[in-house]
């Protein structure tokens, strides 16, 4: 069976890491739900819009293997005021499932103490710190793994974290065919 991704798409959401994410592990047959708290379109940070497969109310956490988060400064603040973005987290966590966060979503994860302590992690270099007197270590490394979570730089790495992300899921193999296919540099 394939793997169970959740991507909720927040407004303000960074379109190249959604869609890329989304765009990546689809390749790599992997079952990929983007969700959003209402059925209208979301406009994203470059004023795209966007519509989710589902809203929040329609999914059941148990049902998946995963949950990334995409970035964009806007998206990642309405990620924080969601309180069901805090409870699938929380939900996964406890459940040691796979958490991914990219750019500024990391913080996300700070704000939620699913990352906390000395845990390392990676985000945009920004000197905004949106969640100040967070726990967590910022290495600043391109992707950085602990546990059962894992973060990325930014847009310029959406690529590089999707096929990683997409090896953890569905394997190596899996993974080079689908690079092999975008014809990346």
């Amino acid at each position: 069976m394939a793997t169970q991704v959740l991507i909720p798409l927040c407004p303000g959401f960074e379109e190249m890491e959604a869609i890329i994410l989304i765009d990546v592990l689809r390749r790599g047959n992997v079952n990929v739900v983007s969700i959003s708290k209402s059925k209208e379109p979301v406009i994203a940070s470059r004023h795209t819009l966007h519509l989710a497969d589902k809203t929040f109310s329609e999914i059941n956490p148990n049902d998946f293997d995963a949950i990334v988060l995409p970035g964009g400064l806007n998206g990642t603040k309405n990620l924080m005021a969601e309180p069901e973005i805090e409870s699938l987290l929380h939900s996964f966590h406890q459940s040691k499932k796979t958490i991914g966060a990219i750019c500024a979503a990391p913080a996300v994860l700070r704000k939620f103490q699913i990352l906390s302590g000395e845990n390392p992690y990676t985000a945009f270099p920004s000197p905004e710190d949106l969640v100040s007197g967070a726990g967590g270590k910022y290495t600043g490394k391109r992707i950085e793994s602990y546990n059962h979570i894992h973060t990325s730089v930014g847009p310029g790495s959406a690529f590089e974290f999707a096929l990683y992300l997409l090896e953890l899921f569905e394997g190596k193999e899996v993974m080079e065919k689908v690079k092999q296919g975008l014809l990346l540099p």
